[in-house]
């Protein structure tokens, strides 16, 4: 299928920031959406993206296999579930806008939070949240992420308080988003998003997919873990920045 420069330079820009994501630079997937969208609609780019994250969590799920904190994920995915059940059923009455607004904000204020303890030089010690904590930001990300799939800065206020391994913090986001982005697949496939156009560019586009997610897992292994903490904070300044940004367009 031919594409127009600009629409080709959309398609490799958001695909890329998706394989980064799913390789384990934690949230950048969030940027894809508002990248894709100036050049298919919102519901179709979305409908685009979908897929290609099915296909890329394999590859992810499957490269930290064996580093996945399994009662993190226990406890986030029910909530998760419930939330996309949620986003299903209200979204013809909830402004989503609003929605990723919030979260936006909330997002800019945790990171700005976690970065100031670090310029402050302060010991960043890990905190436990109680587990149920886990469930309700699953909730959260699966409503964002069945939205405008930014489901990551939920779990990101949940889980890098936590300081876990990095490697460990990977594998532990890899298996929860593979599991929430299966559960979305039959809302999108009931509202009739999948249409042939869709999936005729879904599969264009699956070899960047499937290279930017390795290459992604080859550099977060590389990468050392203070840095990866640092990196992830600033991270979720400039996605609740991001969010905020498209609330208000």
């Amino acid at each position: 299928m031919p594409f127009d420069p600009f629409t080709l330079m959309c398609l490799l820009i958001a695909v890329t920031l998706l394989g980064l994501g799913k390789g384990g630079f934690a949230g950048l997937g969030v940027l894809a959406v508002p990248v894709l969208v100036f050049a298919f609609p919102p519901t179709q780019a979305a409908a685009i993206l979908l897929p290609l994250m099915v296909i890329q969590d394999v590859f992810g799920v499957w490269a930290f296999r064996h580093s996945w904190n399994r009662a993190i994920v226990a406890w986030m995915v029910p909530g998760a579930l419930l939330g996309v059940v949620i986003a299903a059923l209200v979204a013809a009455h909830v402004s989503h806008t609003a929605i990723i607004g919030v979260l936006g904000v909330i997002s800019i204020l945790f990171g700005a939070w976690r970065l100031k303890q670090l310029r402050g030089k302060a010991v960043v010690l890990p905190v436990h949240a109680p587990p149920w904590v886990g469930t309700v930001a699953g909730v959260f990300a699966g409503i964002t992420s069945q939205i405008a799939h930014a489901g990551s800065p939920p779990f990101q206020m949940y889980v890098s308080p936590k300081r876990l391994p990095h490697t460990e913090y990977v594998g532990t986001s890899s298996v929860f988003f593979a599991i929430l982005n299966w559960s979305k697949v039959p809302a999108f496939w009931a509202l009739g998003e999948f249409t042939p156009e869709t999936l005729r560019i879904v599969m264009t586009m699956v070899p960047v997919a499937v290279v930017t997610t390795l290459v992604g897992v080859w550099l977060i292994r590389r990468i050392r873990a203070e840095r990866f903490y640092v990196m992830i904070d600033v991270l979720l300044v400039g996605l609740g920045a991001e969010l905020v940004w498209s609330a208000l367009r």
